[in-house]
């Protein structure tokens, strides 16, 4: 039996059948139950290890139909409109699932209908039924209240005035029943005899476009697994490209035989449909998550979803043959990398609009930088040449600039002669500079822009090694406080 805390007193959550012969009934107290069988092994209830496990079964009744949804703690609700003829029939595919479960060690009842409200009133108390379409009220009408999925409150209520099963709230006045009890009731009735549409909300988003492969022998290696995604990536290419699309994410699902689902996602920089390279993404993200993938009796069933697409734009070749380069290759490089070791393995510097050293440049994931997408425009040639060198700036800047200690006897206005940076004190040999960098006034504080204003200096001392340092703060100025020195980068 399992147990479970409700209020101040342990009771029964659920017990199996040979409980139910000793007379023991759910919600009754542990005590009363161990006062009549002192022998009984009780297990206190996991509501999270429940909700894990029924995830688990979601994902694999996801071999069904995409449109799979929790009910509760203990149900699931399929939406299986136009699947059934896959698997057979309907008939066919319900005693599939069953008997497929059942070789899993669970014990379940299930309900098909034309309503989720009345094939979850069969499944939970009629056992293994299909409801044909129109035979909702009559499979309603013998049943108790608690098959339309209304309130404890409520059915007491109901109870109480006469009305103890659901055919019996059918018949009654709709008006009276509205007042009484609540909308919720004749909404939750409508809903299960179809008068109102109930929708089926999806734990998972639905892919837009996806191809399977039903294996007659599962499949265990890696290899094979490749092989069968360089399959249905040339099938997918061919929708892809009726639609003039792309895949920007995709989703690798793995069927094993008792139950079990390995899903593999992965993203593109690039809208992507060719088959090779889809395969080669998925060989790195593979070869990463080989040791967390157990193939345990083999997959049956393997999957592959476009979970985003975008527009795929077409290369004009010139002449030659040649596509301009505009950084696919370094794209599809970048994206397998971060398939082997992680979205956060490639990172792009982009500019932002701050002259500061430290904030004119960020550092965001390689599929969120904006892409090039028209070639540099290349100069006239009549035009006469220009070129424009910009500010000499170090190979590694700092994050955070790091304090330096400057002697106070050094010239004001000038470089240091001697710094102390790090515990060793360095001799600069050559220097040249400043180059002022005003501080960003708008979002300084009121007479903070002096005291942040910066005077860089390019030095190099006795060994030959070039730095980037700076003195922050103005000699006489409206600030008490002198001038401080900091380390900002190296050159090479």
């Amino acid at each position: 039996m399992i147990s479970h805390r409700q209020g101040n007193a342990q009771r029964i959550a659920a017990l199996d059948a040979r409980a139910e012969a000793l007379h023991l009934k759910r919600d009754m107290g542990i005590a009363d139950a161990r006062a009549m069988h002192p022998s009984i092994d009780i297990v206190e209830a996991d509501p999270e290890a429940d909700r894990r496990l029924l995830e688990g079964l979601a994902d694999w009744c996801d071999r069904y139909t995409p449109l799979v949804a929790l009910d509760g703690i203990d149900g699931l609700f399929l939406d299986v409109t136009g699947c059934t003829h896959l698997f057979g029939g309907e008939r066919a595919m319900l005693d599939e699932i069953l008997s497929r479960f059942f070789q899993q060690g669970f014990d379940v009842r299930a309900g098909l209908a034309g309503t989720p409200g009345a094939a979850w009133a069969a499944a939970r108390f009629c056992g293994d039924r299909i409801v044909p379409s129109g035979e909702e009220e009559a499979l309603l009408a013998p049943l108790p209240l608690a098959a339309l999925r209304i309130a404890p409150e409520t059915r007491t209520s109901l109870e109480s005035v006469g009305l103890r099963t659901a055919g019996a709230v059918m018949a009654a006045p709709r008006a009276p029943l509205a007042r009484r009890f609540g909308a919720l009731l004749l909404q939750r009735l409508d809903q299960a005899l179809g008068r109102l549409d109930e929708a089926i909300s999806p734990r998972l988003p639905v892919a837009p476009l996806s191809v399977e492969r039903h294996l007659a022998e599962p499949v265990t290696l890696t290899e094979e697994i490749e092989r069968l995604v360089g399959m249905l990536a040339t099938t997918l290419k061919t929708d892809l490209e009726r639609r003039g699309e792309g895949a920007r994410s995709l989703a690798l699902l793995l069927f094993r035989v008792d139950g079990a689902v390995s899903r593999i996602a992965l993203g593109t920089s690039r809208p992507m449909r060719e088959p090779l390279l889809i395969r080669k993404l998925f060989h790195e993200r593979l070869a990463a998550l080989e040791q967390h993938i157990d193939a345990g009796f083999g997959f049956d069933l393997v999957r592959l979803s476009v979970l985003a697409v975008a527009a795929f734009d077409m290369q004009q070749a010139d002449l030659t043959g040649e596509a301009a380069d505009d950084g696919a290759g370094i794209a599809l490089f970048a994206d397998r990398i971060r398939a082997r070791l992680g979205e956060g393995a490639v990172l792009q510097p982009v500019p932002v609009e701050s002259h500061l050293p430290e904030r004119a440049v960020a550092v965001i994931p390689f599929t969120e930088a904006p892409r090039r997408t028209t070639p540099p425009k290349k100069p006239d040639r009549m035009q006469a040449p220009m070129t424009i060198f910009p500010p000499e700036r170090p190979i590694r800047l700092f994050r955070s600039p790091e304090p330096i200690e400057v002697p106070a006897t050094e010239m004001p206005e000038g470089p240091p002669l001697h710094f102390r940076w790090r515990r060793a004190l360095y001799r600069v040999t050559r220097a040249e500079g400043p180059e002022r960098i005003a501080a960003e006034w708008w979002r300084e504080a009121p007479g903070d822009a002096a005291a942040s204003t910066r005077d860089y200096f390019r030095i190099e001392d006795a060994g030959g090694r070039r730095y980037w340092l700076y003195r922050q703060g103005l000699y006489g100025g409206v600030s008490q406080t002198p001038p401080r020195w900091f380390m900002h980068g190296v050159f090479a």
